[in-house]
């Protein structure tokens, strides 16, 4: 399984720290690794945030899936998640 940025979630991804995309990238990669990623995953009740969301220390990767692909479509840090 591959994951993918939605234009507007990777602009943001590329404001943050390097440091901080070090370890988000790190995390997805390992996360894809494995034959179901969704394990690490929780399902989200509000759907307008995507249907899934990774924990990656204090921030949070909403996303969709796609058939076989991960379509990241938010990255936020955790105070600022879900407003």
């Amino acid at each position: 399984m591959d994951y993918y940025f939605k234009e507007s979630a990777f602009k943001e991804f590329k404001k943050f720290p390097k440091n901080i995309q070090r370890r988000i990238l790190q995390k997805l990669d390992f996360y894809v690794s494995f034959s179901d990623p969704l394990d690490f995953s929780e399902p989200l009740i509000d759907k307008r945030f995507g249907e899934y969301r990774f924990r990656i220390g204090d921030w949070r990767v909403f996303f969709d899936l796609e058939k076989d692909k991960i379509i990241i479509l938010d990255i936020s840090h955790r105070k600022n998640a879900y407003r």
